[in-house]
């Protein structure tokens, strides 16, 4: 009994099921972007545009409100990687491919604004150009930004990946690259994924290692900025460098 309950059922879904291509052209996602323009489309209609098709019995559509659904948000969608995107029904590795260039287009965009900014005069102004750079990094990420004497950032570095102590982001490290590329001075900057923008002891202690380590060698640490999600702490502003 419950086997032919089953069978209806999918018979039923079969019958009622419409691809969007067998839609009304008026109510396709596609058609309704080129009429009215994106503004006009849900988060679901673009991903679905994005995802361009479905299964059988399963649609782009329904592709891209499962993963609205999955992860509560676009925002958080964003910061999913290949893997996660692909246990998603209907979306394989091409489509997670496509997904993923799309989001990472839109954090080059948030952050181009601020690429035209040849000087940084405020830790505003550093945090808000990388801020969008660490969106969707899951563990901490150091950088060295070196500047020239008109506080230009001319190169950026990956000192470091994962949980951040000591003996990892070493002063060794952090000045080879400035002293190679003869840097006036260098900014530090990391993100904590846990949201919370405050320094812990170990930032606070790798920190007062490395100004030590720039003022043996005439390379001024001018700042260690924290980005936590759209926050950020600057120790210069704190008074701690």
């Amino acid at each position: 009994m419950r086997k032919e309950k089953d069978n209806i059922d999918k018979t039923v879904q079969e019958i009622t099921y419409k691809s969007i291509r067998n839609w009304k052209e008026d109510e396709r996602p596609r058609e309704r972007l080129i009429r009215h323009g994106g503004a006009s489309l849900s988060d679901s209609e673009l991903l679905a545009i994005l995802i361009s098709s479905g299964t059988k019995g399963f649609s782009a559509l329904d592709a891209s409100r499962k993963l609205l659904n999955k992860y509560s948000s676009i925002t958080n969608l964003v910061s999913c990687d290949l893997s996660e995107l692909k246990k998603t029904k209907g979306v394989g590795s091409a489509k997670a491919v496509k997904l993923a260039a799309a989001f990472e287009i839109a954090r080059r965009i948030k952050a181009e604004p601020f690429s035209q900014k040849k000087i940084f005069r405020t830790p505003e102004e550093v945090a808000y150009y990388y801020i969008p750079k660490f969106h969707g990094e899951r563990v901490e990420t150091f950088f060295i930004l070196l500047l020239n004497s008109a506080n230009q950032i001319f190169r950026e570095e990956v000192v470091a990946k994962g949980t951040l102590n000591s003996s990892i982001v070493h002063p060794r490290e952090v000045f080879r690259f400035a002293i190679t590329e003869s840097a006036a001075g260098i900014i530090l900057i990391h993100n904590h994924p846990s949201g919370n923008s405050e320094p812990s002891k170990e930032d606070l202690l790798i920190t007062k290692q490395l100004v030590e380590a720039g003022k043996i060698i005439d390379i001024k640490v001018l700042d260690h900025i924290i980005i936590a999600g759209e926050s950020f702490t600057s120790f210069a502003q704190k008074g701690l460098i």
